[in-house]
């Protein structure tokens, strides 16, 4: 298993994985004296798209995922990877996909386990009345993420 780690806008990324694809991305709570200048082969490509999608160069990843996870969870987070950049979806929505409104809760707690930060958007799903509830990385990077993906930027008029 290799790890690195990279500055991002919103902290210190961990990222780790092997040839058989990415494991985790998370936000690092460690404090790390010096970032990693040699990224093992194995990660290239998941540290290049996540410098693209924060530089606004990337609306999508397409290297290879390999989280780990109950199988509930990995339907909860296919269902994630299905929501389009720019969008959202509520919890509501994700348990309505997932074929019973009703594991609403299930769904939900699946989603704050996720373990690949950004690529599977959990920061996409909202609450039912749009307000941004639950996130394991703090609201403020949720809404940052969110304004970060918005199409459409508000123009000052004056």
């Amino acid at each position: 298993m290799s790890l690195v780690h990279i500055e991002t806008p919103l902290g210190i990324a961990s990222i780790s994985g092997d040839e058989l694809g990415v494991s985790s991305i998370s936000i690092t709570k460690e404090n790390v004296v010096s970032l990693d200048i040699e990224v093992p082969a194995s990660l290239k490509k998941a540290v290049t798209q996540l410098q693209e999608y924060f530089d606004g160069q990337r609306t999508t990843f397409d290297f290879i995922l390999n989280p780990k996870g109950t199988e509930f969870q990995k339907r909860v987070w296919n269902e994630l990877l299905k929501i389009p950049f720019g969008k959202t979806v509520s919890y509501l929505d994700i348990a309505k996909r997932l074929g019973d409104p009703k594991c609403i809760r299930a769904a939900a707690t699946a989603n704050g386990k996720n373990p690949l930060w950004i690529v599977i958007p959990c920061h996409r799903v909202i609450g039912t009345d749009g307000s941004l509830t639950g996130y394991a990385g703090g609201l403020w990077r949720k809404k940052w993420l969110l304004d970060h993906e918005n199409p459409v930027k508000q123009q000052s008029l004056f």
